[in-house]
């Protein structure tokens, strides 16, 4: 049998909520691996992390204020309620300081409110700092810029929500011909690139390039508008450069609007967390197969086994962290069957009868929604019988149950603050 991978915390799962874990295990001195068996969902991911923009089965209620005013208030049931406000704030100022001025929003408690691709307004606590420009709170009078290949970005119609919305400014719209031809399919990075690379735009010989050609075929359209909102497109390596520049050729500010996956907001974000695991002396290891099996005795995990290539390879540590998202993510496995935790078998309370998991409602208030494992105040996941499955595992983010994230707008709320409770406790019990 292979030599087990040894580490003293093996966090299962490569998003905010696993990547949460690792830096708070790795900052309280524990020897830390990650390990995730394929791209993480973060670069589908609007780039905005939320703590909570609407109170739970809100019926119409407005978004929420200020999300810690509101946390004292929501259901035993819900994971803030188990890890308390203190592990949200120190988890949000955690990643505070790996994000650093590349993220604004730490200056306050309050939501800000954020303009997005189809025109809602989308209450969040934390913002890239290119999105700063845009927020829905600002009366200087915009203009929302789209392209004309790009699709998932209608600025017209975009223009038209927000005013439907009764924003403070004044809002327009031009949608123009991106300066080098892009096909209809392209992916959004694609534009990316193109402005990272900057490019000559007209043939041999020519030195004008695309960024002051974009700049030029937006410039009829800017009138008195003081800020111009493009899609989220303005580079993956250089925005703020990109940015700097438009700004200055169109005596404007310049914001981007979140899109819907794939995200290049999403993908920076995912790249700066890794980064910062990785400065932080964490092992990563993302990519590779699934986790097959794994060993327990006593009630406490002693391996798992990762599938490479038909070879099952042990992984072993101390303490485990279960951070393998909900059934989007694949942590949540659901069949005619029932409802379970596919790795380590976690009980996941769901009715018997499969047509009591959702309502009659498209926007009812379904059950499924709230599928997850139970956790006890040490966020270890629960057996039926109430007791801990395993003394040395732990779950973070929505692999948890007991909330419905896409209605509060509370998943990387939730992921940072549970993932840094788990990361944490993990750590201090090695």
């Amino acid at each position: 049998m292979a030599v087990a991978i040894d580490s003293d915390v093996l966090v299962i799962g490569g998003g905010i909520a696993g990547l949460s874990t690792a830096l708070a295990a790795r900052r309280a001195g524990a020897d830390v691996r990650l390990v995730s068996e394929a791209e993480t969902t973060l670069h589908h991911a609007s780039g905005l992390l939320d703590v909570l923009g609407y109170p739970p089965n809100a019926d119409g209620d407005g978004p929420v204020v200020d999300p810690f005013d509101a946390i004292g208030d929501l259901p035993d049931s819900h994971p803030y309620a188990t890890v308390g406000e203190e592990a949200v704030r120190d988890g949000l100022a955690m990643i505070d300081d790996v994000l650093g001025e590349t993220y604004h929003g730490s200056h306050t408690d309050a939501n800000a409110l954020v303009p997005t691709h189809g025109g809602t307004v989308k209450p969040t606590a934390r913002y890239p700092a290119s999105v700063a420009a845009g927020l829905a709170s600002d009366d200087r009078e915009l203009l929302l810029v789209g392209f004309e290949r790009l699709t998932g970005f209608d600025a017209g119609v975009a223009a038209d929500h927000l005013e439907a919305a009764e924003i403070p400014a004044e809002t327009s719209a031009a949608t123009v011909e991106f300066p080098i031809v892009v096909r209809d399919d392209a992916k959004v990075t694609r534009y990316a690139h193109l402005l990272d690379e900057n490019p000559t735009v007209d043939g041999a010989g020519s030195d004008r390039r695309v960024r002051a050609a974009l700049a030029d075929a937006i410039e009829p359209h800017v009138g008195e508008a003081e800020r111009i909102g493009f899609p989220a497109v303005l580079g993956v390596d250089h925005p703020a450069e990109i940015r700097n520049e438009l700004e200055d050729r169109l005596g404007a500010a310049v914001f981007e609007v979140p899109m819907g996956p794939p995200s290049v907001l999403g993908g920076r974000l995912e790249d700066r967390l890794y980064a910062a695991l990785d400065d932080a002396g964490g092992q990563i290891e993302s990519g590779g197969g699934p986790i097959v099996d794994f060993d327990a005795e006593g009630g406490m995990i002693s391996a798992v086994y990762m599938d490479r290539s038909g070879s099952q390879i042990p992984y072993a540590a101390e303490q485990y962290v279960l951070a393998t998202g909900d059934v989007a993510g694949g942590g949540i496995d659901s069949d005619r069957d029932g409802v379970t935790e596919p790795i380590f078998g976690c009980h996941v309370p769901h009715p018997d009868d499969r047509y009591e998991w959702f309502e009659g409602e498209a926007f009812g208030e379904h059950a499924f929604a709230e599928f997850g494992v139970v956790v006890d105040d040490a966020l270890r996941p629960m057996g039926e019988g109430g007791t801990p499955e395993f003394s040395n595992l732990r779950a973070a983010g929505a692999v948890i149950g007991g909330y419905d994230y896409p209605a509060e707008k509370s998943a990387s709320g939730v992921s940072i603050a549970t993932g840094y409770a788990a990361g944490w406790r993990a750590a201090k019990e090695v």
